[in-house]
């Protein structure tokens, strides 16, 4: 069965009248979990989708290079990112009942987060909104400020790109250490890694360019020390 019929069947289960918040309080235990994270990702990038003012059609692409959606799935991918948009629940209910259910695996939080930049970025333009929306969600995920700067210099053009950000050291950091953050990156991104964390299949393709960032980081770092 694949997470698009699991997500369709959780739609079909909410009463008249209920939005999605209320799956989010149905789906707490695994597998469910990657259930949830799924329709938390498209549910949060379609209410900050709305932040810049404008629903394009590349942001609703962005949902397809996320997660691998079959064509026979595409209308349950479309109602959650419907019920979301239209839903006058604000998104930082969303985000709080989120990060209730993920407060004891930060690491999704911040998979999660990850899935939103990337859904910012896929016009093209990094707006305003939609950085006052990315931080405040931050925010109540309680994501530390330096994974948020490093998030923002993956993703975020005219970002400061300073490999140390990426790799969330401080600027004077030994190469030493910097070579402990830089396994400790790599191991906790590891497909395998990140599939025991309860992330869908479709999302695990995040990592790859995570990765790159990553070791483009370390290797800019290790080169300037040779």
């Amino acid at each position: 069965m694949s997470i698009w019929t699991r997500i369709t069947e959780a739609l079909s289960a909410l009463a008249s009248g209920e939005g999605l918040a209320a799956v989010f309080d149905r789906l707490r235990s695994p597998p469910e979990r990657s259930v949830a994270f799924t329709i938390a990702v498209i549910a949060l990038g379609a209410k900050m989708a709305k932040a810049d003012g404008l629903v394009t059609r590349d942001e609703v692409t962005a949902f397809r290079e996320v997660f691998k959606i079959a064509e026979g799935d595409t209308a349950g991918a479309a109602r959650v990112f419907n019920l979301a948009r239209q839903d006058v629940t604000g998104f930082d209910d969303y985000a709080r009942r989120i990060a209730d259910m993920f407060s004891a695996q930060p690491d999704m939080l911040r998979d999660l987060m990850e899935g939103l930049f990337h859904i910012a970025m896929a016009d093209g333009t990094y707006h305003p909104n939609e950085d006052a929306f990315l931080a405040e969600v931050a925010g109540i995920f309680g994501l530390p400020e330096d994974d948020f700067a490093a998030l923002k210099a993956r993703f975020v053009p005219d970002t400061s790109p300073l490999p140390h950000t990426v790799l969330g050291i401080r600027p004077g950091a030994t190469l030493e250490e910097a070579r402990a953050a830089w396994r400790k990156l790599v191991r906790e991104n590891h497909p395998d890694a990140l599939v025991a964390r309860g992330l869908p299949e479709e999302a695990v393709r995040m990592a790859e360019k995570r990765l790159i960032d990553i070791n483009r980081a370390w290797e800019t770092l290790s080169n300037r020390a040779a």
